[in-house]
Parts: C-alpha cells; sequence; structure tokens
C-alpha cells in the first residue's frame, strides 16, 4: 500500500534542485529573490498537495501568486494609510491660521 506519487513536498523540492543551476546562473542580488519563491511555493504545500495535480510546477506558480497578491494588497493598504497621513498634513497646514498675501 505505498504511494503511486511522491509527496508535493518531495516533488516541489525536485523541481528546485532541477532549477539549481539557474539560480547559480543568477546575479547574486537575484538569488534570494529566486529562493523566496521557492519559499511562498512551500508555504502553500498542503493544499498544494491535496490538489494532488499532475504538474507540480502549476501548484507552485498558482501558491506564488496567492503571496505575491498579498504583498500587493499589503503595499496598496500602507500606500493608502501614507496618502491619508500626507493628506491629514495639508489640511492641517491649511487650517494653521497662515493668512495668505
Amino acid at each position: 500500500m505505498g504511494r503511486t506519487n511522491p509527496t508535493y513536498r518531495d516533488a516541489l523540492r525536485a523541481i528546485e534542485e532541477r532549477w539549481a543551476d539557474f539560480r547559480r546562473a543568477l546575479r547574486r542580488r537575484d538569488q534570494p529573490r529566486f529562493d523566496q519563491l521557492f519559499e511562498y511555493a512551500r508555504e502553500h504545500a498542503d493544499a498544494s498537495g491535496l490538489l494532488n495535480h499532475q504538474n507540480p510546477v502549476l501548484p507552485a506558480l498558482f501558491s506564488i501568486d496567492i503571496e505575491q497578491e498579498a504583498r500587493l494588497d499589503a503595499h496598496e493598504e500602507r500606500l493608502q494609510e501614507l496618502e491619508a497621513a500626507v493628506g491629514a498634513g495639508d489640511d492641517h497646514a491649511d487650517t494653521s491660521g497662515e493668512l495668505d498675501t
């Protein structure tokens, strides 16, 4: 009663190993980014494993997309906060009591 398919985590590890030469060829500044993409895929390994897709690259890419969407959402929220703070600062300057001449 052995498994006929490797676990998703095993498949993901194998994909990362196949891409090792590509990683080594990247500029040093891009290697941590490459590693981060696989970290994103590992963060969703449980869901990806339940899918049991024939091509484990597809759930990995979708997992990366989910994490990047979350990062975009966080950046958009932060941008809105900063814009609101700048806007509040502008309002404060307008009501400071200074007269235009």
